[in-house]
């Protein structure tokens, strides 16, 4: 795979310092990785996919001085693949490019097996079909390894909390795609109300439910009534359904 584009944290990849969690488990077992360091973030637990040990060390790293459970660190698809039912991550931080299979095929193998989890890819690759591909698997968001330690963070709690979250610029991609595909929209497309179409534009961008209230100048409330409104008239389940749901089939916006 392509080398990564930084450390989280800023860490240097030349200390020859050991990196690991607490607890001295192996990154690379796939067997549950250390106990929490603080609970700024009770309860959400994380399983990182990566095949550069040092990468994902750095990774899991810093998850857990987060505050984040870190429950596995693996370096294949396969092995993620098997272990996430009994590991039971709500987010999977999943890199696209791994020696056995692809974080495509990951992605949708984890959702099969755990159709409840979140996948975070966070890649080297900010290829458009990349991210699209990933993100038709049902992948909640898509964060390339130039990302800061900060923003990195962000994600996970965004992605652990339903957010559609993307690298700037790829959201817009996202959206680009949504709007081309609603150009031809498949046939037996449910009609949403004008508001429901342009709600559900703004989720697809990765936008919180508060960032969409106070664009619109709605509240909060409304804007969730309004996605439940359409979840139930798509027939989905939640946000990241949406996001997928639109890039797959494509909605007028204009038809009421």
């Amino acid at each position: 795979m392509s080398e990564p584009v930084g450390f989280p944290g800023g860490e240097r990849a030349n200390t020859g310092e050991p990196v690991g969690f607490p607890g001295g488990e192996r990154a690379n077992t796939g067997e549950p990785v250390g106990e929490r360091a603080n609970t700024s973030e009770p309860g959400l637990r994380v399983m990182v996919v990566d095949d550069h040990p040092m990468w994902r060390d750095s990774v899991g790293r810093d998850l857990t001085e987060a505050g984040f459970e870190v429950v596995a660190a693996v370096g294949e698809g396969a092995q993620a693949v098997r272990i996430a039912p009994s590991v039971r991550p709500d987010v999977v931080v999943l890199d696209l490019q791994l020696p056995d299979i692809s974080g495509v095929d990951v992605t949708r193998g984890l959702l099969a097996v755990l159709p409840r989890a979140r996948v975070l890819i966070l890649s080297a690759s900010g290829e458009h079909r990349d991210v699209l591909d990933a993100v038709k698997a049902g992948a909640t968001g898509y964060l390339v390894k130039s990302a800061s330690r900060a923003e990195f963070l962000d994600a996970v709690r965004r992605t652990g909390s339903g957010d559609a979250v993307f690298s700037p610029g790829l959201a817009g991609l996202v959206l680009g795609e949504f709007r081309r595909m609603a150009a031809d929209p498949a046939p037996g497309t449910p009609r949403l109300t004008d508001r429901e179409a342009e709600i559900l534009r703004m989720v697809g961008t990765g936008l919180s439910y508060r960032q969409i209230a106070e664009r619109l100048v709605l509240s909060h409330r409304t804007v969730q009534n309004h996605v439940q409104n359409t979840l139930q008239k798509l027939q989905l389940h939640n946000r990241v359904d949406l996001v997928r749901y639109a890039i797959e089939h494509g909605l007028d916006s204009g038809r009421a």
